[in-house]
């Protein structure tokens, strides 16, 4: 089997509303995705997606993916797409770094895998049955009562785990917020205060150590390193995001005893063939981990659910969907979905999501093999 056709569109996908990042320091209102559709001569397909959070969450880009794409392009037209560990080594060597760029590439041909092999992801990646994952709601920064209306209008659609963004220099406003969040939060109910690196560790220690909460925070801090100054020196479980991108970073994360749990964002480690050996490595040492993807359609939502359902419950968290915050929809009624406060991945081959290209429009790059 070799891949004959790589398509490339970039999809336009707004939120709901306006999204405010921890201290209300970025400002979110769209996402640019960029759908794949890998193509092979004996017709079998697979789809994958990427989606960056913005342009200033972290160093990617939605026209960087296309960019990206272009230039590994030549290296994978005529390869088997099946051989998911010779595929990643070539796209290292094409292109080193930007990891963002080559995640749709493998999630599409984990879809073709699972499709030639008559197997649902979730079971190629160790599950015996599709079990359903719980869902996590991400909670915009604001007042405490903004945000406690928000957390009431998630529990309402069945979530029962929150991620609160917060997180400045207002140490009086953020022990404010946690307080008020906790007192207010059911007791059936789970709340991660996600601070999304706005944090300095004199800030963080000082927070935290002020407050009676001992529920996960996210991401404290800027660096690796200043996380793991403030897990030593506070309560809570810490849990690292954006500061963890290759393999390394996760074993330096569990050298320095700097966090208790990650999330695992495919889009962000490069894949999902990455991304699983960081769920493996995380089962080993006895993380939690939030498995979830950086943003996108239900189509990227719906390959991290596979990962998750094939996560041991023990090392499992919820996972969040970015798809509930869009005010359009890619692929309608297909792939995971939020169900009373669960998502459960579907249990057709592949991935089990494939788009109608008339949904995407033009396509903004075809790769073909040389005839």
């Amino acid at each position: 089997m070799k891949i004959t056709r790589i398509t490339v569109w970039a999809v336009d996908l707004p939120l709901t509303k306006p999204y405010w990042l921890s201290g209300g320091r970025l400002k979110f209102e769209r996402l640019d995705s960029t759908f794949v559709r890998l193509d092979t001569d004996e017709g079998i397909c697979g789809w994958g997606e990427g989606c960056p959070w913005g342009t200033t969450y972290l160093p990617a880009h939605g026209p960087g993916i296309r960019a990206g794409i272009a230039m590994l392009a030549p290296a994978i037209l005529g390869r088997d797409p099946r051989s998911l560990r010779s595929l990643n080594e070539v796209m290292d060597v094409q292109l080193p770094g930007h990891l963002y760029v080559k995640s749709a590439i493998d999630m599409a041909a984990w879809d073709i895998l699972g499709k030639v092999a008559n197997m649902p992801l979730w079971q190629l990646f160790g599950a015996h049955t599709a079990e359903p994952v719980a869902v996590n709601s991400s909670i915009s920064t604001g007042t405490p009562d903004e945000m406690i209306a928000l957390i009431g209008e998630a529990s309402a659609k069945g979530y029962r785990t929150h991620s609160a963004k917060l997180g400045g220099h207002d140490i009086r406003a953020d022990i404010a917020r946690i307080e008020a969040i906790t007192a207010a939060l059911p007791s059936d109910e789970k709340v991660t205060y996600d601070i999304n690196r706005a944090w300095t560790p004199g800030v963080a220690v000082q927070v935290l150590n002020s407050v009676a909460a001992r529920d996960w925070i996210e991401q404290p801090c800027e660096t690796l390193d200043q996380c793991a100054h403030v897990a030593g020196r506070v309560a809570n479980p810490i849990m690292l995001d954006e500061c963890l991108h290759t393999f390394q970073d996760h074993l330096d994360a569990w050298r320095l005893g700097a966090c208790e749990g990650v999330k695992v964002k495919p889009n962000r480690v490069g894949g999902l063939t990455k991304a699983l050996q960081i769920r493996d490595f995380g089962v080993s040492v006895g993380w939690q981990m939030h498995i979830e993807d950086l943003g996108g359609s239900a189509l990227a939502d719906t390959a991290a659910i596979h990962l998750a359902a094939a996560t041991p419950q023990a090392n499992r968290l919820a996972s969040w969907l970015c798809h509930y915050h869009l005010s359009v929809d890619p692929v309608p009624d297909q792939g995971a979905r939020n169900e009373g406060g669960f998502a459960t991945p579907p249990s057709v081959p592949g991935l089990g999501v494939t788009p109608d290209p008339g949904r995407l429009g033009d396509p903004v790059a075809v790769y073909e093999v040389s005839r």
